[in-house]
């Protein structure tokens, strides 16, 4: 495998200078009004990388593009992660027109959510079929991309970042977290904000539900949960419309805090501070149910 021809350059915009990268062809496709500049893949990552992270499919491209997955889930409290959204913007206070990225925005509910507000935002997922119904949303200050991740878009163009709702945590090998992490960090500008919702791994272990079975309409979900390898592995089995057994997996990483802080100081994230729910109440390392963190880019 070759390494591909990098060309850089320097683009002047009305929030300040940033250095847009560009691999070959890579520049990304972008909303016929989408007044800013097209976004386009860092080149900071080798071949080896992205070989070594893209040999097999992962368990997310498998399940996410699924259409059980959104049968499976299709009762989720959206009103409740709404809410979160607005305590959160309440809580922060971006500046009027600040640059957001949605990373792993799904459908890009949230990403709209934010676009409502008047902030110019971006949204990224590894979902094409995802990604699909989120450009149906594009407008003069939301755009969608399919992305991997692992691979950033720009470098020090973005004022905040967001990974909602356990967006992360779902590589087998750390060598790929550390990857995102570097790629979440190099996408913010100097003392831009990130902000990462993940489950509270002590929590979640406490309350562990082995085993259930959900039905959704003539759907019905055997679903089992255990703690292997320093993973929580979900198993969803289920019988399709046309007889055949279906089986997928989730697996996320059982992080602490003390983990999020040993992959994203390297890289200059910085943690500022942490929630414990949904209600921006404080977090507890036993009783809270979510481990929301604060990071700032600060560079020595």
């Amino acid at each position: 495998m070759g390494s591909a021809q990098q060309e850089a350059e320097t683009i002047s915009t009305v929030s300040g200078t940033y250095t847009l990268h560009q691999i070959g062809s890579t520049t990304l496709p972008r909303h016929p009004h989408y007044p800013y500049p097209p976004l386009t893949l860092c080149p900071f990552i080798t071949t080896f990388d992205i070989y070594f992270s893209q040999k097999t499919m992962d368990w997310f491209e498998n399940w996410f593009g699924s259409p059980y997955y959104r049968i499976l889930y299709q009762n989720r409290d959206e009103l409740e992660a709404q809410e979160f959204v607005e305590q959160l913007l309440t809580y922060l206070q971006p500046a009027p027109g600040a640059s957001m990225l949605d990373i792993a925005c799904g459908e890009g509910r949230f990403a709209r959510q934010l676009a409502e507000h008047g902030y110019r935002v971006t949204g990224i997922d590894i979902s094409h079929e995802a990604i699909a119904i989120a450009k149906a949303q594009e407008n003069d200050h939301l755009d969608f991309h399919v992305q991997d991740m692992r691979y950033p878009f720009v470098t020090n163009y973005f004022d905040y970042a967001f990974n909602f709702f356990t967006s992360f945590g779902y590589f087998a090998h750390d060598r790929d977290h550390e990857l995102a992490a570097r790629a979440f960090a190099g996408a913010l500008k100097e003392e831009g904000i990130l902000v990462i919702d993940y489950l509270n791994h002590e929590y979640v272990s406490a309350n562990l539900v082995p085993e259930e079975s959900v039905q959704r309409g003539s759907y019905t979900f055997h679903i089992t949960r255990k703690l292997e390898r320093n993973h929580f592995v979900k198993e969803i089995r289920f019988t399709d419309a046309e007889g055949h057994p279906r089986c997928f997996t989730e697996s996320v990483a059982a992080f602490s805090l003390a983990d999020f802080t040993r992959m994203f100081r390297p890289v200059g994230m910085v943690p500022v501070g942490t929630f414990g729910d949904y209600n921006l109440n404080p977090y507890n390392p036993i009783e809270s149910p979510r481990l929301i963190m604060i990071f700032k880019k600060k560079h020595a």
